[in-house]
């Protein structure tokens, strides 16, 4: 995903019950990834550790549909506005294939897409690939 080659890596989709709003759930996120070790700022950039809120409560906020391709404007990063659902990840394999296979009847708030749908469609896209499965756990 994004310029140059990083290595390959996990990826995991996860539902959570916080009672914190958005924004203070990402620095929480953010927090995490710094204590993980990740230091560079740089979008795309190797990290041991991210974490991202793809839909919050099904919120719908700073988000457009016509996201170019390769910049996410606005973007979710800390300091920035926080974009919901996330503005890329329907455009992403890596993370619609989990999503769809751990919530089948997840529907995507702004599109109103299944996940289904969207993964099969992300597939046509150079949004990363699916190098391999693990197991599920649990």
């Amino acid at each position: 995903m994004g310029p140059g080659r990083l290595d390959p890596y996990a990826n995991a989709v996860i539902a959570i019950a916080s009672h914190r709003p958005p924004a203070a759930l990402l620095r929480l996120l953010k927090q995490i990834e710094r204590r993980a070790g990740r230091r560079s700022a740089m979008p795309w950039g190797p990290r041991p550790l991210d974490l991202d809120i793809i839909d919050y409560k099904g919120l719908v906020r700073h988000w457009r549909r016509a996201v170019p391709k390769g910049r996410i404007r606005g973007g979710s990063a800390a300091g920035r506005r926080l974009v919901l659902p996330h503005p890329a990840a329907h455009e992403r394999p890596f993370v619609m294939t989990p999503l769809a296979e751990a919530f089948p009847g997840w529907r995507h708030p702004a599109t109103g897409r299944s996940a289904g749908a969207l993964a099969r469609a992300s597939r046509r896209l150079r949004g990363g690939r699916i190098l391999g499965r693990l197991e599920r756990l649990g």
